[in-house]
């Protein structure tokens, strides 16, 4: 009555048995650490075993009912089993459908914390500003997810904007979330300091950077020359006295990652490399990508910054995400962060996508 495979769902519900037996064993519950890899794992899989349980037991109740169904002469009691399986039948429906979303592999860096950077684009003032309307929006739907916001680099405006801005974002699965911001985001709106009412259109760019473990990537230091300054703006007594700002440039890639949050020299040396590592790992992700995308084109796309991605219309307060033709007519709530229902939508296509071209290989 359907195709869903039942030996992934088997080994899934084997594990998780697995995984309830060994956390049942003193020597575990008395390891923390232990203890708390057990139950991450745990709470990633039982959702899928309940589904996988609730199937197998709507499949045994068709039987049963369709058993019945052929030796039932009453027309009130065949009408009764036949609306009943008409009824299995629907959540059968949904159940497969969910269920063959949750064989799709999962992306392994959903679960890492982020760097997520911010540049002002072509708008002059109006650009900077916009861009601090976008850290504004990602710090409260931040805020809403209960992760922590901490400015790693910050190069200020002076209106209330950046120029640029980047800053880590640490909690439960804050990559899986924000994994689709990166690219151009584009503002229409009337600057305020537009007399004829004008509309002008802005844009930043936003990358969204998952951190590198240790083990990926190692960085010859003979490739990476570092400048220290003093730290400018907003940071207290040691500013422009005690030179602990941190500048790295990668010579292979070219890349520069400055760093001045920190008071101390070392602290910010580490988050400037953690930086670093994080932005290589993501050039040769994009690389592979790309040549995936030759054979297979994602609706969602590549997430490059030159990407235009998204429009915010203030005049007619709707923001449009271009790449599923997804338009909300409440951009003033979307700037307040709440991104659920965008984020929800670009994870549903993109599920969407992997399942076609899964039937089409």
């Amino acid at each position: 009555m359907t195709d869903l495979p039942d030996g992934p769902f088997q080994e899934i519900e084997n594990r998780f048995n697995e995984l309830e037996t060994e956390m049942a064993r003193p020597e575990i519950a008395s390891d923390y650490s232990k203890l708390e890899k057990l139950l991450i794992e745990r709470a990633r899989l039982e959702p899928v075993v309940l589904r996988y349980r609730e199937y197998l037991k709507l499949i045994d109740d068709f039987s049963k009912s369709a058993e019945l169904l052929s030796t039932t002469k009453e027309d009130d009691m065949v009408e009764l089993i036949e609306q009943e399986i008409g009824d299995i039948k629907l959540r059968l429906t949904d159940l497969v459908a969910a269920l063959k979303i949750d064989l799709i592999p999962k992306d392994p860096r959903d679960s890492k914390d982020v760097f997520v950077e911010i540049r002002a684009g072509t708008g002059g003032d109006e650009a900077g500003l916009f861009a601090g309307d976008l850290f504004r929006m990602y710090s409260r739907y931040a805020q809403n997810q209960n992760w922590k916001v901490e400015i790693v680099n910050a190069n200020e405006t002076g209106i209330g904007g950046f120029k640029e801005v980047t800053f880590s974002v640490k909690g439960e699965n804050p990559y899986a979330l924000l994994k689709y911001e990166s690219g151009v985001h584009r503002v229409q709106r009337v600057p305020e300091t537009e007399s004829s009412g004008r509309i002008h259109t802005s844009t930043a760019t936003v990358a969204v950077l998952p951190e590198a473990d240790d083990i990926e990537i190692e960085i010859d230091n003979n490739d990476v020359r570092v400048d220290v300054f003093h730290a400018g703006g907003a940071g207290g007594q040691n500013v422009n006295k005690v030179a602990t700002a941190i500048r790295l440039t990668h010579i292979p890639t070219g890349i520069v990652v400055t760093c001045q949050k920190e008071r101390s020299q070392l602290q910010n040396r580490l988050q400037a490399f953690a930086i670093l590592r994080a932005r290589i790992v993501e050039i040769e992700t994009r690389k592979k990508e790309t040549e995936l995308a030759n054979t297979r084109k994602s609706q969602v796309g590549t997430g490059e910054r030159s990407e235009k991605i998204r429009t915010y219309n203030f005049p007619q307060n709707r923001v449009t995400d271009h790449r599923i033709n997804l338009t909300l007519h409440s951009l003033d709530r979307f700037l307040e962060g709440e991104l659920r229902a965008l984020v929800e939508s670009l994870d549903t296509a993109v599920q969407q996508d992997m399942l076609s071209h899964e039937k089409q290989e």
